[in-house]
This record gives structure tokens, C-alpha cells and sequence, in this order.
């Protein structure tokens, strides 16, 4: 369909977010601190590490805001000790939504985001009441002008992606596994290195089986809900089975 972009509702979103500067630092640092503590402060060997840190610096975040906040992860600094945690519910128009949250106080980060979800006109649901409408994936969405489709396929290939896909913006999609994820971006890495190849998107991400289309009225409430449970300092990331096009988007 002309206008319209697979990958909207992901771009749009990290648009957003990356227009709150400050606010994507404390999520980025949230998730290296995690990351060393569960796995090390040793890149090479702490593959979801290394994934944090590259994000990071994708999004300028200072060297030593990454340092404080691998030391903090493994105990060097004083810091927060963070609990991951995984909420699902339903907006408005009864889209599924999954929320992943890293908290040092779950009592009290539950009913805030409750509230946002009943001010949405939506409700909080019980674990796996929407998750069976996503898959859990790696997601790279790369963007170049001047590189062939052919040429970044076998890239992807190269890289372990299990599934590549042409959006209609010269986007294009590398799926892979969650466990070969964080194996694979790097890979993609060292692959682009030198080349006009810009990965623009990057992540662990929920892509739901089937999107649902909604009326204006309905995707602007939907979206607000985004964008407040986004703005809540403990959520990480938000998912949506929510169709979106760019007409939509543009109001």
C-alpha cells in the first residue's frame, strides 16, 4: 500500500523517545547496569553487554555515564538493585500491549502503571493474557540508498538472521532468533563496517502475529497510552499489536 511503512510503529516510537534525551539515558543506563550485573562487565563474553553498550553509544550517551553504570551492575559503585519484569493489558479498542519494566520497587510501580492503563480507558492483564499474540525476536532494522537488496540479504544471511524483509523507505528488516541476537548485531557490525549501511533500530523486540486496525479517534487514545506508560521512569519498552500507517500518523 503506498504511504504506508511495515516498521511505522516502531519508528515512530523511537522518534519520540529519542526526542526525551535525558529520559532515554536513564532507560540505556537501567539496561547496561542490568546487563553487567547478570552477565559481567566483560563485553566479549556478556553478549547482551555489548548489545547495551552499542546502543548507548548509538545514542551518544557520555563514556563515563557507560562505565558508572557497568560498575554499578557489578556491584563497583553503589546503585539501585533492579528487577526485570514483564506486564501485559489491553488499550483501547482492546489492543494487546506488553510492557517491560526494570523497577527497584515493584509496590510501587504496579499501580502506576494500572492507573495509566484505567485513565487510557484499558486495563492490566494476567501474565500470558496477550504475549500469545506476539513472537519474542530479534529485530535490526537497517536503512542504505545505495547498497543492493541482494547484497544486504546475503549480509543478513552472514550475520545468522533467520528472516530479511524490504519495507517500501528503503528499510529493511533482519529477524532473527532471541538467543542469536545479540551474536548477530554484532556480527552486523563488523559486516557494515566502512559501508553506507545505518542500523536504525535495534533491539529484543515483541512483533505481534497480526496487527489490528483501528479507527483515528481510537489509535490517537492508543498512542497517548504509548507514549505515557513510555514516560513512566521504570518502563523499558512497550509493544503494541496496533496497526499504524504513515496517513496515520500524520494526523
Amino acid at each position: 500500500m503506498a504511504g504506508h511503512s511495515k516498521w511505522a510503529n516502531i519508528k515512530h516510537r523511537k522518534q519520540a523517545v529519542d526526542a526525551k534525551r535525558g529520559k532515554i539515558f536513564t532507560k540505556l543506563a537501567k539496561e547496561i547496569t542490568i546487563s553487567a550485573k547478570l552477565g559481567g562487565s566483560d563485553e566479549s563474553s556478556n553478549s547482551r553487554l555489548k548489545s547495551a553498550v552499542i546502543k548507548a553509544r548509538e545514542n551518544n550517551m557520555p563514556k563515563d555515564n557507560i562505565e558508572r553504570a557497568i560498575k554499578k551492575g557489578t556491584g563497583e559503585l553503589e546503585g539501585e538493585n533492579y528487577d526485570e519484569m514483564i506486564y501485559e493489558g489491553y488499550g483501547p479498542g482492546g489492543i494487546a500491549v506488553i510492557i517491560e519494566v526494570l523497577t527497584d520497587k515493584k509496590s510501587r510501580t504496579v499501580p502506576e502503571i494500572k492507573n495509566i492503563f484505567t485513565k487510557a480507558g484499558g486495563s492490566m492483564a494476567e501474565a500470558g493474557a496477550v504475549s500469545y499474540l506476539f513472537e519474542h525476536k530479534g529485530l535490526i532494522l537497517v536503512k542504505s540508498e545505495n547498497t543492493s537488496e541482494e547484497e544486504l540479504f546475503e549480509i543478513s544471511i552472514e550475520c545468522g538472521a533467520d528472516d530479511f524483509e524490504k519495507d517500501d523507505e528503503n528499510i529493511y528488516a533482519l529477524k532473527t532468533s532471541k538467543e542469536n541476537f545479540h551474536s548477530a548485531l554484532e556480527k552486523l557490525y563488523k559486516q557494515i563496517e566502512n559501508k553506507n549501511i545505518e542500523i536504525i533500530e535495534s533491539g529484543l523486540q515483541y512483533l505481534p502475529k497480526a496487527e489490528i486496525p483501528l479507527d483515528k479517534e481510537k489509535v490517537s487514545s492508543v498512542l497517548k497510552l504509548i507514549e505515557n506508560l513510555e514516560n513512566h521512569d521504570d518502563v523499558q519498552n512497550v509493544f503494541t499489536n496496533l496497526e499504524l500507517t504513515e496517513e496515520v500518523l500524520a494526523g
